[in-house]
């Protein structure tokens, strides 16, 4: 399913990112502050566990969850500015990484580094990428995560395309996807109309 969370403070800060003048500093910090906020939705369906809690009067029931199995996964480059806002929500989580980008005349994903923990059937996945564009990208790397063993995974972007959203929602429709932004259509160069330009040169200014 596509879950775009359209609460105010995340509207008023990609509003801030999408500007052509806002700089890598405020650029970084608000998309760790988005991701944050996007984050706390798409954990909802994680796993909460009972114990029994003192507090200073009584004895009561309390929950708590096992966030050493999650496994948060950038994709290159432009996904690291994306995970410490989940890091601050689930600090014991593991980070792997998947260095993928796309060929600007073929727009087919190109791999170039891959490795992540050890992956298994109660592994909560939530892999990270600003741009949902063509979807080439999520659908290689979610392909290999499976091919790893990883079967629960949340894709997290800032801002999606239909055409994108479509592309991952037909090879793999068991993935749900959150985003802050669906935004109309992708130009002929594959990036994402209005959007932001691109992620990852404005993170570490490169352009």
């Amino acid at each position: 399913m596509l879950h775009v969370v359209d609460h105010p403070l995340i509207k008023h800060k990609l509003t801030i990112m999408r500007k052509k003048e806002t700089g890598p500093k405020e650029f970084r910090e608000l998309l760790r502050e988005i991701t944050l906020l996007i984050a706390y939705e798409a954990t909802r369906h994680i796993e909460v566990f009972e114990m029994e809690v003192e507090t200073p009067l009584e004895v009561t029931k309390g929950y708590y969850i096992n966030d050493k199995d999650v496994v948060i996964i950038p994709i290159l480059r432009a996904g690291l500015g994306m995970v410490d806002g989940i890091l601050e929500l689930l600090p014991n989580a593991s980070v792997g990484h998947i260095g993928i980008y796309r060929d600007p005349e073929t727009l087919k994903p190109v791999d170039y580094y891959f490795k992540t923990p050890k992956l298994h059937d109660k592994s909560e996945i939530f892999l990270l990428d600003p741009m949902l564009a063509t979807g080439v990208s999520a659908i290689d790397a979610i392909n290999k995560i499976k091919e790893l063993g990883g079967k629960q995974i949340t894709f997290i972007s800032l801002i999606s395309s239909p055409e994108g959203v479509k592309a991952v929602q037909e090879a793999h429709p068991n993935v749900d996807i959150y985003t802050a932004s669906l935004d109309r259509q992708l130009n002929d160069h594959g990036y994402i109309l209005p959007g932001l330009g691109d992620a990852g040169d404005r993170l570490f200014r490169t352009k």
